[in-house]
């Protein structure tokens, strides 16, 4: 048939429109499609990815920033060393295992498992042990709580939490324990914190850093006879603020007695792989479970904490966590089992030698020194050494010391103490910052207050500590002696002077590590409050200018960034050849010049505002004489250029000067 040539133009007409528009829609959802993209897709996943080189630069920069120096981040990456790379190496080689078949996967894990844990086990002289291997050092403790309640709840599996409620479990902590590890376990268990108890340590014999044997007895028979069960204890083998560790053979005699079981913990665990133990720590061999801390103590980054125990129901172990039938899980033990073999037993035993070596140097030099107190458990071999500066007042009563162990304490004592704790906040924030690779600390204990704690076997193998790093860190600490001397001493004598001064205020801040604080009293007539402050303020703020410019070796400064005084000038550590009264002295009168300057300045101020005014008045009444003599006829605009052609006026210009001083404005 023939067809229309006029309805085929129409349909070929029709088929063009029809693909013009479908081809403008796709167009239009491919700009919404690209819109989209660049619009929620973030910068770094855009495109078709990044290469290696850029996305490890990325990584170099948030390690080490960009205003950090060259200089620290050589020093940070030369520590690890190659056990260190060993131990990298195995996180590596976990996630190459994992994608193995089934069935080597489950072999090889279970090789490493059992080598690593039979190595610890003889190494820290703990027989016919397991071993379970976690990131977060309190969650081997955790999971030790669950298998103790699975054990000792023998329905716990079907009932839950409804065995707990007729018999409310009870863990004892001692109160020198790690802050929030009780309140963590609760949290973590679903248990309230009355299952919660924690043991004070002694107070009359014995380490004050000791958990007390014979209160914890009775705190136990306490609990029995409410209905409660005893349920594990915690002990401290190196507690984390002294290093010292409780008693553990009587410890282990008392859980044995009530069915506990004893947990222990601490730095001083490490001395258990050396050949020669203390017998306290010798102790903890006999405990029913311990958590090993290794990558501290033998400077292995990314390592897992360890904790070892002994049971004897693999079911319950499953069932609390201790074990996992998934082979990748075990795979958190490669690490420690290739960098045990890279140090071998030499190795391991000569790096916690020398933290203890490390310990031993300083606690002989600090015994040398005068104003140095220690804190140590054992003097011939204690890996924790902590030690405060600490001065008697020979003008003191001492009969006023005896208050010192009251209840309520003397206030002049408790001031003597806050000072001693400011002082050793200063002392040990100094030494960290002068020997960094001594990894000192401060540390707060309830007895001694603010010390300086230094604890190798949590620092030396990763800072790379040596002995002349301790040798440093002594003449560092005599230097810093006669300064906190001669501070102390002349701390109530700057406060005599500065109060017999006038015009300056003593203000007392126990937290100041110097010589004292003090603050230029202005007076003024003036009754805005606001005003006033501002003008102390910028009389104080000029004084410490001025103070600073002055050519000595103290410094003065407006005090700590937080919870300081406003509006004083805060002086810093001096030397004993300050003297006391010129320095309040000069204070005084540089004060005193500078509100004389100010005080000058505001009246000249006052004397030209008025002077302006009266200016003001008398060209006001200038102009007014000046209409009179010139007539109101004059001040029309088109009348008075008529009047002034017709007939000028003269008139003799008045001229005038303002004199500063005088403050008044007068004719010429």
């Amino acid at each position: 048939k023939m067809v229309d040539p006029t309805l085929a133009e129409m349909g070929k007409n029709l088929n063009e429109a029809m693909k013009m528009l479908e081809d403008n829609q796709r167009k239009v959802e491919e700009e919404n499609e690209k819109k989209y993209a660049r619009k929620d897709i973030p910068g770094p996943l855009q495109g078709s990815g990044q290469d290696m080189v850029s996305i490890l630069q990325l990584v170099q920069n948030l390690m080490h920033g960009e205003e950090e120096e060259e200089t620290s981040q050589s020093y940070r990456l030369q520590n690890v060393g190659e056990q260190g790379h060993m131990a990298l190496l195995g996180h590596s080689l976990a996630a190459y295992i994992s994608v193995l078949d089934r069935e080597r996967l489950r072999k090889l894990t279970t090789r490493i498992l059992s080598d690593t844990t039979l190595w610890l086990c003889r190494l820290f002289r703990y027989e016919n042990g397991s071993a379970y291997y976690h990131e977060d050092d309190r969650e081997g403790l955790l999971k030790i709580c669950r298998l103790v309640i699975h054990t000792r709840y023998e329905d716990y599996t079907l009932e839950g939490f409804n065995v707990l409620y007729t018999k409310q479990p009870v863990i004892y902590i001692s109160s020198a324990a790690r802050t929030g590890l009780g309140q963590a376990l609760c949290n973590q268990l679903g248990l309230p914190l009355s299952c919660m108890c924690r043991v004070p340590c002694n107070t009359m014999f014995g380490s004050q850093h000791q958990m007390d044997v014979a209160l914890l007895d009775r705190l136990i028979k306490d609990d029995v006879e409410c209905g409660k069960l005893p349920l594990l204890l915690v002990a401290n083998a190196g507690t984390p603020g002294a290093g010292h560790t409780d008693k553990l053979g009587r410890l282990k005699e008392l859980c044995e007695q009530y069915k506990m079981w004893l947990h222990v913990e601490g730095v001083n665990l490490a001395t258990l792989a050396l050949g020669y133990v203390s017998s306290s720590v010798l102790a903890a061999t006999k405990c029913d479970s311990m958590t090993l801390t290794l990558g501290s103590w033998l400077g292995l980054p990314a390592v897992p904490a360890v904790t070892l125990y002994r049971h004897e129901d693999p079911s319950l172990s499953l069932a609390a966590g201790l074990t996992s039938s998934q082979p990748v899980e075990k795979l958190r033990a490669l690490p420690l089992w290739l960098s045990l073999q890279y140090l071998g037993h030499d190795g391991i035993v000569e790096r916690i030698k020398h933290a203890s070596q490390l310990s031993q140097r300083l606690l002989e030099n600090l015994k040398n020194l005068d104003f140095i107190k220690t804190s140590v458990e054992d003097e011939l071999s204690s890996p924790v050494v902590v030690f405060k500066f600490f001065q008697e007042y020979s003008n003191r009563d001492q009969t006023s010391h005896a208050a010192q162990a009251s209840t309520i304490q003397h206030p002049i004592l408790s001031n003597e103490r806050h000072i001693y704790d400011t002082f050793n906040q200063w002392l040990g924030e100094q030494l960290a910052q002068l020997v960094p690779a001594s990894g000192v600390d401060v540390v707060e204990l309830e007895d001694e207050g603010t010390c300086v704690r230094f604890s190798p076997l949590m620092t030396s193998a990763v800072l790379g500590t040596e002995i002349q790093d301790i040798d440093q860190l002594v003449d560092c600490l005599k230097m810093k002696i006669p300064v906190l001397t001669s501070t102390l001493q002349l701390r109530e004598e700057f406060e005599q002077e500065v109060r017999r001064t006038v015009g300056l205020l003593y203000i007392e801040d126990l937290g100041w590590p110097g010589l004292g604080v003090v603050r230029y009293n202005y007076h003024s007539d003036e009754k805005n409050d606001d005003k006033q402050e501002k003008e102390l303020e910028k009389i104080n703020t000029e004084l410490l200018k001025k103070l600073n410019e002055l050519e000595s070796d103290l410094t003065f400064s407006l005090g700590p960034e937080f919870g300081g005084q406003k509006n004083c000038v805060y002086i810093g550590m001096v030397t004993e050849d300050l003297d006391v009264s010129e320095l309040v002295e000069t204070i005084a009168a540089t004060g005193r010049e500078i509100e004389e300057n100010s005080r000058l300045l505001e009246n000249m101020t006052e004397v030209v505002r008025k002077g302006i005014q009266e200016a003001q008045l008398q060209l006001q009444k200038a102009n007014e004489e000046r209409l009179l003599e010139e007539g109101l006829l004059r001040q029309i605009p088109v009348v008075g250029s008529v009047l002034n052609w017709f007939s000028p006026f003269q008139a003799s210009p008045k001229g005038r000067t303002f004199n500063l001083t005088a403050g008044r404005a007068r004719g010429t």
